[in-house]
């Protein structure tokens, strides 16, 4: 396990080596050195094994979990298992720039490895509710409101505005997006970052809000459908990132994933999008 800054890390080794819901599976090593937070990780999971460097798990394990906060990082990270034909699940977002996620799914491609990335947004039962149906009719509009500030030192939005993007992306059933097409339009007053994008013939607006010092803004989705008017919020429970483990060790198993390059790159272009129009505007 490679970003154990990451407190989804210690969910992780939760999962697989105290609670063994994975029979067989289990966090058998840590990069990052023998830090303070990777000694606890150690003790908690019982993991003997702490490396420097990515590029030392190579021939220690046999998949790879990159955890790390900044998504700018993701590649270096992942990088050398990829290279090495291991199964790399790149904790959300896949990468913090178009070019990076190319390269991503690039290397990926050339070794045959296994690469998936989702955020654990997608997973939450009330993105099922706000699907289109033939009750409601077709999507005219969504919005999604969620956590995100674009002055994090994790790259800005990507570290908690791709929740907001891939879970529009799920309810619009995950269309591929090209980066050149993409029109943007986007505003920043105060604490609050506002966009707009069209995205599959549906006009998607996102609310990003800076978090405070008291409760955070939560994730919500509104649809405006032809026929309806849907809204919820979108709720993370306590494990809320053992879905997208669970999706990652079955595509180990079968050798094959789910999403395809164009829908893991598709989040990284629209925030990228958004993120490039703020950067003119200001």
């Amino acid at each position: 396990m490679i970003g154990t800054e990451n407190s989804h890390i210690t969910h992780f080794t939760r999962f697989l080596n105290v609670e063994q819901r994975h029979p067989g599976v289990r966090a058998a090593a840590l990069a990052g050195g023998r830090s303070e937070r990777n000694l606890e990780l150690a003790e908690l999971g019982g993991i003997d094994l702490i490396v420097g460097e990515p590029a030392e798990l190579v021939d220690q394990v046999d998949a790879a979990i990159v955890s790390t906060r900044d998504g700018a990082k993701h590649l270096v990270h992942a990088r050398p298992l990829l290279e090495a034909g291991k199964p790399v699940l790149v904790d959300k977002p896949l990468a913090a720039s178009v070019e990076h996620a190319r390269e991503l799914l690039s290397v990926a491609e050339q070794n045959s490895a296994l690469l998936l990335s989702c955020s654990a947004l997608r997973y939450v039962p009330e993105i099922g509710h706000l699907v289109p149906t033939k009750e409601s009719g077709p999507l005219r509009h969504l919005h999604v409101i969620g956590p995100a500030d674009p002055d994090s030192e994790y790259s800005g939005l990507f570290f908690y505005g791709i929740h907001h993007v891939e879970a529009a992306l799920e309810i619009l059933g995950n269309p591929a997006v090209d980066p050149a097409l993409l029109d943007v339009r986007a505003v920043r007053r105060g604490d609050t970052v506002v966009a707009t994008v069209r995205i599959a013939d549906t006009e998607v607006t996102f609310t990003f809000v800076v978090p405070g010092a008291g409760p955070r803004v939560p994730f919500h989705a509104t649809g405006i459908y032809q026929g309806a008017v849907v809204s919820h919020d979108l709720t993370l429970g306590g494990d809320y990132n053992a879905p997208a483990l669970a999706e990652f060790l079955a595509a180990v198993k079968t050798g094959s994933v789910s999403r395809s390059p164009g829908q893991l790159l598709a989040p990284v272009a629209v925030l990228s999008a958004i993120s490039s129009t703020l950067e003119r505007n200001s």
